[in-house]
């Protein structure tokens, strides 16, 4: 059984002279190309300064989906590569996948005709994989599935399927999938320069273990940058003049109590005043309001919601519900950030500007993978290694994770709630909750969340802090920020015990996580 405890995968780090290949970066694009380079065979190093998925990766608006509006931007080869990936996400982590059905209600009457239309071809470019046929109906069964959608002018409504995951989830699995395969996966393990040799060849990376405080140089045959945001600060590293590549754009996310959308269906909004689509989506017994698009000038690892942004979802949202959403019924809101490829003009706004990946290579031959999104992170993978095996950098070895299970797949579950998220784990968890009944209490009276899941996430996928836990393992701070709050000290306790950690250090977590919180709810 693969061991994911950090003594032994930082031993590895200290006995291995080598690598193949060094990831830098733990987000959705790097765990995909950790996890196709390990499965080919090559040993495999990633480097993540934070927690995996820390970043954008964990605040998606949680859509496995083609993109129904780059479809209406004429980005087809993008929709088609992006529904291909759409399906074997459904195949290859079945344990956090499924389908969701989306309405679009409408409100005049040629848009029934219009989006109808375009779904069907959104059908017909999905093909086999397809999740469902797309179909008109009328105004009565609009009201009947969407109880809360306002009726004034309504004629009626198209409804479409796309996939739902819960992203940073996935990223631990896809984490735990690399180890599986041999890689070496480490958090909190900072890249702070580029290794080069006489010539000017990058042939390593200089890191920090941020627990230790002690620094490692690494060697590796083929380096990728895939950092996401943060990729000029390593381009940055290879050249000191680099030239900006990314250009950040926020969004943001409200979470509201289920009431406010009652039904299994998500609703879509084509059109909003912004240009944008808007998304109001069921997610794990709450709901899901998003997004926004607005330029920010740097990456910041933490970044907030600005006050127009919080309003601009609320008022928009408020213009399709009969339910009123005020400021006091947000539970939790956060922020990501899109690492956009930066505009040729300042004429093109972030809307247009494409999501479809690119992969660069440094005169240091440094290889760097940008834009994308969470949907292709797999086929951004397979072309990074091809990149890598077309510099004769690595041996040419098949590609082998278009139908590789994630770990936790292969069962079939009803639902994505509860321990069913774990998949295959689940029986595990179950065991240890047998062994030690204590472990099946609930870690708050107003959610399902155990605190075996605690005990796992620190046993099993490598959490090393509170955040780590609430955040991205147990998804409380992102579903109810108090709740979180209120039992962080358990968590912190537990962490303590498991971590060999001082009460000192449960106090500054504790600290550290109320500041992390309170940007979380919405005053």
């Amino acid at each position: 059984m693969p061991n994911y405890q950090r003594q032994d995968l930082l031993r590895e780090l200290q006995e291995t002279k080598k690598w193949d290949l060094i990831v830098i970066g733990g987000g959705a694009t790097g765990l995909g190309i950790a996890v196709d380079g390990a499965s080919r065979g090559y040993k495999t190093l990633l480097l993540e300064q934070l927690d995996f998925a820390k970043g954008t990766s964990s605040r998606s608006t949680k859509l496995v989906h083609g993109g129904v509006r780059y479809l209406a931007q004429g980005q087809v080869d993008l929709v088609t590569e992006a529904l291909k990936e759409r399906g074997r996400l459904l195949q290859n982590a079945s344990h956090l996948v499924r389908i969701q059905s989306f309405i679009i209600p409408n409100y005049r009457w040629w848009d029934n005709l219009f989006y109808n239309v375009g779904l069907k071809a959104y059908d017909l470019l999905a093909f086999r994989l397809s999740f469902g046929k797309s179909e008109k109906i009328d105004t009565d069964e609009v009201i009947e599935r969407l109880p809360t959608i306002e009726t004034k002018e309504l004629t009626g409504g198209v409804v479409y399927y796309d996939g739902q995951f819960d992203d940073s989830r996935l990223a631990i699995n896809i984490a735990q999938s690399a180890i599986d395969h041999g890689a070496t996966v480490l958090n909190y393990f900072k890249v702070k320069n580029l290794l080069k040799d006489d010539s000017g060849v990058t042939i390593g990376v200089k890191t920090l273990d941020a627990e230790s405080e002690e620094e490692y140089d690494c060697y590796g045959s083929a380096i990728i940058n895939a950092t996401g945001v943060f990729t000029d600060e390593v381009l940055n590293m290879d050249e000191e003049e680099g030239t900006k590549m990314i250009q950040p754009s926020q969004g943001i996310h409200l979470v509201l109590d289920k009431e406010f959308l009652p039904g299994n269906d998500a609703i879509m909004i084509p059109k909003t005043t912004d240009g944008r689509v808007l998304f109001l989506v069921p997610w794990q017994g709450k709901v899901l309001v998003g997004t926004t698009d607005t330029l920010v000038s740097e990456p910041s690892l933490e970044p907030k919601p600005l006050e127009e942004e919080i309003e601009f979802l609320l008022t928009t949202a408020n213009q399709y519900l009969t339910k009123d959403v005020s400021r006091s019924d947000v539970l939790s809101m956060f922020a990501g950030l899109r690492p956009l490829s930066r505009p040729k003009d300042d004429k093109e706004s972030t809307k247009e500007i494409s999501r479809s990946h690119k992969i660069i290579v440094s005169d240091s031959g440094l290889i760097t993978i940008t834009g994308g999104k969470w949907t292709t992170y797999r086929r951004m993978a397979q072309d990074a290694i091809k990149k890598v095996i077309e510099l004769e950098k690595l041996p040419k070895k098949k590609c082998k994770t278009k139908e590789l299970p994630i770990h936790g797949s292969g069962v079939k579950v009803e639902n994505t709630l509860g321990l069913n998220r774990y998949g295959s784990d689940r029986e595990k968890i179950e065991q240890m909750i047998a062994d030690k009944p204590i472990l099946g209490e609930k870690l708050h009276t107003s959610h399902p969340f155990l605190i075996a899941e605690v005990q796992w996430a620190v046993e099993q996928e490598m959490a090393r802090t509170i955040e780590d836990v609430l955040a991205r393992r147990v998804r409380l701070l992102f579903l109810d920020a108090r709740a979180a709050l209120e039992v962080a000290p358990t968590v912190g306790e537990i962490l303590a015990k498991e971590l060999n950690r001082e009460k000192d250090w449960v106090k500054k977590q504790l600290s550290e996580f109320q500041e992390l919180a309170n940007q979380y709810i919405l005053k």
